[in-house]
């Protein structure tokens, strides 16, 4: 087999240390020699390790993508222009029953000399930090939605049922209504006066819900849950506008994203944070697509198809993917919309939901690599490309109604 880095090393990674295996190609009469060192994880080790792979002329580092334990290793061996690639563990995996850690670095330095395993993408350092705060924001949203699903179960323990009637309770006729039940007030019909906006055509239900029994212990526990939940919030409201800032440089991508349907401004700040808007990463859309786990699976053997299953993929950029989805799939005037419906008839919502996430990011690969805006096709674009088909399936449809049709093209005016 060919080899294309004549000196390369293997980097087998755990959280204290890390065994080190410099392969070098012999040439003529000389054989290949492995030499195997371990290195600490602290940084004054690893940049001993960087010394050592330098004075070694190595022209390619590979290492496994082990937990969080990598980054170290990866982003102080970096600095001094070494090749480095972070490869999948899944890709890189060693031949069961001898795996060792002295054997594994051997085997990524057999790997990475035959160009056997592909780079794991690794964003630079201003994508990355871009990602550390809209992944902090995601988490603490997350929070904030759970605390307020721990109030809501309080509430019903105190046979409180205001999430019955009002969608939101959290929102501003729920404080005012929450605050007054911490401060005292027990009438059912005082509380459910405090209701605003709409909420106040809900008044007769309102009062009912709001008559239970709420003790001393329901005012402490939803005091403390109310603390929780603003606390989240300013910490959200901090990074937002911390994000904001680190969004200065991908202002003109963020627009462009922004004019997909389903699309938010969150949305495009988490597929900015977490492709690097840079699609130069990705050789297709198909590869974007794939990296993201929206692509079906293939995993044929003897002429059988056994899955099609999407592999896992980036689960906060899949997240954010899955909520412009579900938005498209509402929406009546779109492409993505009709995608949607089209393929919910067929194979039904969750395959129809994957569908619309991949012609999402296809059509994001397209748009940041050519800098275009977003072109709906219009949500009767099925129609346009088979119109014989779609007239004889409404021919059909009214038959089937006891109609008889028919068909005479409409008189041109003008």
């Amino acid at each position: 087999m060919e080899v294309i880095h004549p000196r390369c090393a293997g980097v087998d990674i755990s959280k204290k240390d890390a065994k080190v295996c410099v392969r070098i190609q012999g040439r003529g009469g000389r054989s290949t020699t492995s030499t195997i060192t371990t290195w600490g994880s602290m940084t004054g080790q690893i940049l001993g390790l960087k010394e050592h792979l330098l004075d070694e002329h190595v022209d390619l580092v590979v290492m496994e993508a082990t937990g969080d334990y990598w980054r170290p290793f990866y982003y102080l061996l970096e600095d001094d222009g070494l090749n480095i690639i972070l490869v999948n563990a899944h890709d890189a995996r060693n031949v069961p029953g001898r795996k060792t850690d002295v054997s594994d670095a051997a085997w990524l330095a057999d790997l990475g000399a035959h160009g056997l395993v592909r780079a794991s993408f690794v964003p630079p350092p201003p994508i990355r930090e871009l990602r550390d705060l809209t992944r902090a924001r995601t988490i603490i949203t997350q929070e904030r939605t759970r605390e307020i699903q721990r109030l809501e179960k309080l509430l019903e323990d105190a046979c409180i049922k205001l999430s019955s009637v009002a969608s939101n309770i959290t929102g501003v006729s729920g404080r005012l209504i929450l605050q007054a039940l911490i401060d005292g007030q027990t009438d059912p019909a005082a509380l459910a006066e405090m209701a605003q906006r709409r909420l106040r055509s809900k008044i007769p239900e309102l009062t009912q819900a709001l008559n239970g029994r709420f003790t001393e212990h329901h005012r402490y526990m939803t005091g403390l849950y109310l603390h929780r939940i603003d606390a989240h919030t300013a910490d959200i409201n901090d990074l937002s506008a911390r994000i904001e800032a680190a969004m200065e440089p991908f202002r003109f991508a963020r627009e462009l994203l922004v004019s997909i349907p389903g699309f938010s401004t969150t949305i495009a700040e988490i597929f900015i944070a977490e492709t690097g808007a840079d699609m130069s990463a990705f050789a297709t859309a198909g590869q974007l697509a794939s990296w993201a786990g929206t692509s079906p699976g293939s995993n044929e053997s003897a002429g059988r198809v056994k899955s099609t299953k999407t592999r896992p993929g980036n689960r906060y950029l899949k997240g954010a993917l899955g909520i412009a989805a579900l938005s498209c799939a509402k929406s009546k005037n779109t492409y993505l919309g009709a995608r949607y419906r089209r393929i919910a008839s067929r194979r039904g919502p969750a395959k129809a939901l994957v569908a619309v996430e991949h012609s999402i990011l296809n059509a994001a690969w397209h748009m940041l690599r050519n800098g275009e805006i977003y072109n709906d096709p219009g949500a009767d674009y099925f129609t346009r490309q088979t119109p014989v088909k779609t007239m004889a399936r409404a021919v059909r449809q009214l038959e089937s109604l006891g109609y008889q049709v028919i068909l005479e093209p409409l008189q041109q005016t003008g």
